[in-house]
């Protein structure tokens, strides 16, 4: 099984890979670069399920070869209490579509203040914890938790979730819409 990831991160790869391997068997995955359609921070629930959607669309275009396309898009949302991050993942195998969303979390006061300021979420937290590339590691979500949760995680269920139309076929048919 061929599997396009729309993005060269390897946290959305490996958690692509161990998403669908959790399910299926010989799973081969592989990234490549399309553009979102979207600001580099996305700055609401929208506009990141957006980039999800034209990453999934633009990497189906591109690498027609595949059995699946995903598309992994971390995004920020502004809530009362603050500044809220998570990602949206969008799945098609050509017929059929699968999203998810991730948990969510909030961002501490330091971090949202940098974003605020035009400051992508990964450059901010490198700038706060002293960190380089912490984007394409454990993200924000493994540098709050100490890495007892990291990135990859975070969005190796929502890929799993994502899967749940492809894996219960009969229940998503055009015929019970």
């Amino acid at each position: 099984m061929k599997i396009i990831v729309a993005s060269k991160n390897p946290v959305k790869i490996n958690a692509t890979l161990e998403g669908f391997g959790d399910f299926f068997d010989e799973v081969s995955v592989e990234g490549v670069s399309v553009e979102s359609g979207v600001s580099d921070q996305p700055m609401s629930d929208e506009e990141t399920l957006a980039g999800a959607r034209n990453r999934v669309a633009n990497a189906q275009k591109l690498f027609p070869g595949a059995d699946f396309w995903i598309g992994v898009e971390g995004g920020l949302q502004r809530e009362a209490e603050g500044l809220v991050a998570f990602a949206w993942i969008v799945i098609t195998d050509g017929s059929q579509k699968g999203e998810s969303r991730t948990t969510s979390f909030m961002l501490p006061p330091k971090v949202a203040l940098l974003v605020e300021s035009g400051y992508e979420l990964g450059t901010a937290n490198d700038m706060v914890f002293k960190q380089h590339n912490s984007k394409q590691k454990s993200g924000a979500v493994g540098l709050l938790t100490g890495d007892k949760i990291d990135r990859t995680q975070l969005y190796r269920q929502a890929v799993q979730l994502a899967l749940i139309p492809f894996l219960n076929k009969e229940l998503y048919s055009p015929s019970f819409r």
